[in-house]
C-alpha cells in the first residue's frame, strides 16, 4: 500500500510540473526564473526539467552571490569557491538533464566563468 501511495504522489507531482508554466513555479528570486527560462530555451528543457532545476538553482544563487560580493577574497579564491559550489550542484543537475543537455550545460557554465574573468580584467 505504501508503494502505491508513493507512486500516486510521484505521478501527481510530475503531472502538475508538466502543466505548470515556468513563471508560476515558486522561486526565491526573479533572477532564478530568468536563468531557468534562458536555460530552457538553450537546452530545450521539458517543463518537468524546468520545475526540477528551479529549487537547485535557487539554493545555489545566494551562495554564488555571496562569493562574488566578498571583498576579502582574491579573484583566484572566488573562482575556486564558485567552482566548488558548481561541483556540489553538478550531480543534481546531471541527474535531470540528458547527456546532450548536460554537455551544453557545462559549456554554458564555462562561458559564464570566462565572461566573469574577462569582466574583472576590464576593470
Amino acid at each position: 500500500m505504501k508503494r502505491y501511495a508513493f507512486w500516486l504522489t510521484t505521478l501527481a507531482f510530475c503531472g502538475s510540473a508538466l502543466l505548470t508554466p515556468l513563471h508560476q513555479l515558486k522561486a526565491q528570486s526573479q533572477e532564478t526564473l530568468q536563468k531557468v527560462e534562458g536555460l530552457a530555451k538553450q537546452l530545450k528543457l521539458s517543463r518537468l526539467q524546468e520545475a526540477q532545476l528551479v529549487p537547485i538553482l535557487d539554493a545555489e544563487a545566494p551562495k554564488l552571490k555571496a562569493i562574488k560580493s566578498d571583498p576579502s577574497l582574491t579573484d583566484a579564491q572566488k573562482l575556486e569557491q564558485l567552482k566548488a559550489v558548481h561541483d556540489q550542484t553538478d550531480p543534481q543537475v546531471q541527474a535531470i538533464l540528458t547527456p546532450q543537455q548536460y554537455e551544453k550545460w557545462q559549456t554554458i557554465r564555462q562561458k559564464e566563468i570566462q565572461r566573469a574573468i574577462e569582466k574583472k580584467k576590464a576593470y
